[in-house]
C-alpha cells in the first residue's frame, strides 16, 4: 500500500488555524521540528526516543467527524435546560452523562439510555470517517503498529464503524466494556492484551476529561485532537488533564510520532490478528 509523503512539520502546520503544542516529557526529544512550541525545559541534555508500539483512539470526534448533538442528548436526558446547566456547573462545565444515569434507578435509567441510543442511532445514518484516518491508520500498518479503539459509544456503532470503513481495531472496546473512561481499566485491559507497558502506547483523543484523563492514569502518553479550538491554550490546562502533546488534525499526529518516538514494531509473533 502506498502511503503519502510526510511533509515536514513547518509545512504541515502552516495552514492550519492552531500550532502543535508539545509538553517535555521523560523520553521525549528534545528536537522540535520548525513551528512547534516547547517549554524552556527543552534545553536539557538529549535522551534517546523511547518507543511506541501500540496507539489506542477514541472513536466519536477523533476517528470520526462529530455529528451527536450531545447538549441536545443531555438535556433530553437530564430533563430540560436548568438540569443540564446545573449539571454543567457541578461538572466543573462537563457533563458525564453515563455517571449521572449510574445513581438513577432502574426506570429512569432504561428511559435515559433508550434517548441515548436513539441520538445514537440518528448519528450512525451520519456517520463520517475523519480525514486523514485511513493515511494514519495505513502508516501505522506500515510500521507494524498495533492500533486500538476505546469508546463510551455502543458496541453496534464500533461493528459498523468496522464495516463502513474496512478497517479494524483490536481490540475494541465500547461502552459495555466496563469501567469506562476516564477510568484507566480499558487502556490497561489493551496493554495487557497486546502484552505491550502503557509507556510504550500512546491514547489519542478529543477528550481532556475521558480520553486525555484515561491516558494519564494508566501511565501511557497522550495526545490531545483539538480541531476547533474549544480547549485553552496548551500551558493554561491543568496537570491533571494536561496531555503530552496537542494537535488540530490527524495528519500531525504522524508528525508526532516520527519526530518524538521509535516506531518500534511488534515481533513476527506478536502481530495483530
Amino acid at each position: 500500500m502506498l502511503l503519502p509523503r510526510l511533509l515536514p512539520a513547518h509545512r504541515l502546520l502552516a495552514g492550519g488555524p492552531r500550532p502543535l503544542l508539545l509538553l517535555p516529557r521523560r523520553r521525549l526529544a528534545p528536537r522540535p521540528p520548525a513551528a512547534v512550541s516547547m517549554s524552556s525545559s527543552s534545553s536539557a541534555p538529549a535522551r534517546r526516543r523511547g518507543p511506541l508500539r501500540g496507539v489506542v483512539f477514541d472513536m466519536d470526534g477523533t476517528l470520526t467527524v462529530p455529528v451527536i448533538d450531545f447538549p441536545a442528548m443531555y438535556r433530553e436526558v437530564l430533563g430540560g435546560e436548568a438540569a443540564y446547566a446545573a449539571a454543567r456547573e457541578a461538572g466543573g462545565g462537563a457533563v458525564d452523562i453515563l455517571h449521572c444515569i449510574e445513581a438513577w434507578g432502574p426506570d429512569e435509567q432504561r428511559r435515559a439510555y433508550e434517548a441515548i441510543a436513539r441520538f445514537e442511532r440518528d448519528g450512525l445514518d451520519r456517520l463520517q470517517i475523519m480525514p486523514g484516518a485511513a493515511e494514519l491508520c495505513g502508516f501505522l500498518d506500515a510500521r507494524q503498529i498495533r492500533r486500538g479503539l476505546i469508546t463510551r459509544n455502543v458496541k453496534g456503532a464500533v461493528d459498523l464503524f468496522h464495516q463502513r470503513f474496512g478497517m479494524t481495531f483490536v481490540p475494541a472496546l465500547s461502552r459495555e466494556f466496563r469501567p469506562y473512561k476516564p477510568d484507566p481499566a480499558p487502556l490497561l485491559h489493551i496493554c495487557s492484551t497486546w502484552d505491550i507497558p502503557p509507556t510504550e502506547v500512546i491514547m489519542v483523543g478529543d477528550s481532556l476529561k475521558d480520553d486525555i484523563v484515561c491516558g494519564k492514569r494508566a501511565g501511557a502518553f497522550t495526545c490531545l485532537l483539538d480541531e476547533t479550538g474549544r480547549y485553552a491554550p496548551h500551558d493554561s490546562l491543568p496537570e491533571d488533564v494536561k496531555p503530552d502533546f496537542m494537535v488540530s488534525s490527524l495528519p500531525q499526529v504522524l508528525s508526532v510520532l516520527e519526530e518524538h518516538f521509535d516506531l518500534a514494531p511488534v515481533s513476527v509473533a506478536e502481530s495483530r490478528i
